[in-house]
């Protein structure tokens, strides 16, 4: 081979990369070095430092941060990810989203950070083993107060709410690129939550997902 065109490749192989490897329903990649996903045993994260955090006025310890962005590719599912937020706010996630509703079970991470990307806001709790049902009361009534979504039909809101054994409080929220944690459901700044991010990731879409 030439010295001329082997310079011409160094150009073109990464130029093909950015164009093929982006995030589109698509896409698949392997998995980012968090919070494991699902899918199997995960690699240890590398995460960029987190911001310092928000701490609002509450009826509880409320903490908000915005971890940096993490990935933002398609990878088949089933595959090992890990995360580094907890709960996740970005990250490499599955091609299938969650549908928008509330959850009797939880539903894996790269499933919800997939919907996080469609401009969902997720609302968690950890009530085990006796559960909790004035904080889920709480949380759904964060939900139907929450402004109508142009975007979607049928009154849906890009709102899901489900249970979680691995967030590390009683109640968080994530959307992307942001967290919430609180000892308690304090519905002030859950809903200040929902509204200073609802509809702000990077693809802004109403469409209907899979039901777990």
């Amino acid at each position: 081979m030439t010295a001329r065109f082997l310079a011409h490749a160094a150009l073109v192989v990464p130029f093909l990369c950015v164009a093929a490897c982006g995030d589109d329903d698509d896409a698949a990649a392997g998995p980012p070095a968090g919070v494991d996903g699902g899918g199997g045993e995960a690699a240890a994260p590398i995460c960029a430092d987190v911001p310092p955090p928000e701490k609002p006025a509450a009826s509880c310890d409320v903490t908000i941060e915005s971890p940096p962005i993490s990935g933002a590719a398609h990878v088949p599912e089933g595959t090992a990810l890990s995360y580094c937020s907890n709960p996740p706010s970005s990250g490499d996630h599955y091609p299938v989203w969650a549908d928008f509703r509330q959850y009797p079970a939880p539903v894996e991470w790269p499933y919800l950070v997939h919907s996080m990307e469609h401009g969902a806001v997720v609302l968690l709790y950890k009530c085990e083993p006796s559960g909790c049902p004035d904080v889920v009361d709480a949380l759904v009534k964060v939900r139907d107060e929450a402004a109508a979504d142009p975007l979607c039909s049928n009154g849906v809101k890009r709102i899901i709410i489900a249970p979680s054994a691995t967030i590390p409080t009683q109640v968080a929220a994530a959307a992307w690129g942001k967290t919430y944690r609180a000892d308690c459901a304090d519905p002030a700044t859950l809903a200040a939550f929902v509204r200073d991010n609802y509809a702000k990731g990077p693809e802004n879409l109403c469409v209907a997902g899979r039901v777990f």
